[in-house]
């Protein structure tokens, strides 16, 4: 009888499966729509956000870093919560509030990944993609800081890392070093730029502080083609 249960067990794990990985893509094309196509949109406004952060007073940053957090797992662009985080709380404490966000948001999604689409994920994988599954997993840590260097798109990033076999640790290490510069750089120009607006001072457009706000932003642009020249320089040595 023992063979008999063993046959009846895997058309149910791989039921089970697909129906995760149904539940996966129906939840992300539904966080698309409903953030791109809906009323919901108009609630990630920067003038409604920052209604909701005033009206939540002292409670204002974790209120902002849930936002974010769930901005993040329904594909809401960054740099909208990141200049909100910027105008509202500045650029330095916006960029603190920004990273955790920003940090729970990646690792929820990472999990959500994991759990709906991993076990299907792994039952497409043949031989020859099974070898790329394996180094992910060796080199989960420096996979994922390439990832985000090089601006690879973050929630997408953040879902398909959950669908690999790199460790949680490797992928969460990762991301919270490999998102750090690109963070600060925009909460920095957008903070400054706030700062210009709210002292209505445009003479202060030209000062050292804007200057070099937008050269840091400028830089940023080109952070992806250094790591990959530095990569491909690397792996030629």
């Amino acid at each position: 009888m023992q063979p008999t249960i063993e046959t009846d067990e895997k058309p149910t794990r791989r039921t089970r499966a697909k129906l995760k990985a149904v539940c996966l893509v129906v939840f992300i094309i539904a966080a698309v729509y409903v953030m791109r196509f809906t009323p919901a949109r108009e609630l990630v406004t920067l003038a409604r956000m920052e209604s909701i952060l005033q009206a939540a007073g002292l409670w204002a940053p974790l209120l902002f870093m849930l936002l974010y957090a769930v901005g993040v797992c329904l594909f809401v662009p960054g740099t909208v919560l990141g200049a909100l985080g910027a105008i509202f709380f500045g650029a330095y404490w916006g960029f603190v509030y920004v990273w955790f966000g920003a940090m729970v948001g990646s690792s929820t999604a990472f999990f959500i990944g994991r759990y709906l689409g991993r076990e299907f994920a792994a039952s497409l994988i043949g031989d020859k993609l099974r070898k790329y599954d394996d180094a992910i997993e060796r080199n989960g840590f420096a996979t994922v800081l390439y990832m985000r260097l090089v601006y690879f798109p973050f929630t997408p990033l953040n879902f398909g890392m959950g669908l690999t076999r790199v460790r949680f640790w490797d992928y969460f290490f990762g991301t919270g070093l490999g998102i750090l510069a690109g963070t600060f750089i925009l909460l920095f120009f957008f903070g400054t730029l706030k700062s210009v607006w709210a002292s209505g001072n445009w003479g202060e457009l030209l000062s050292g502080k804007v200057i070099f706000s937008v050269a840091l932003f400028v830089f940023s642009l080109f952070i992806p083609k250094i790591v990959k020249a530095i990569k491909n320089r690397s792996s030629v040595n």
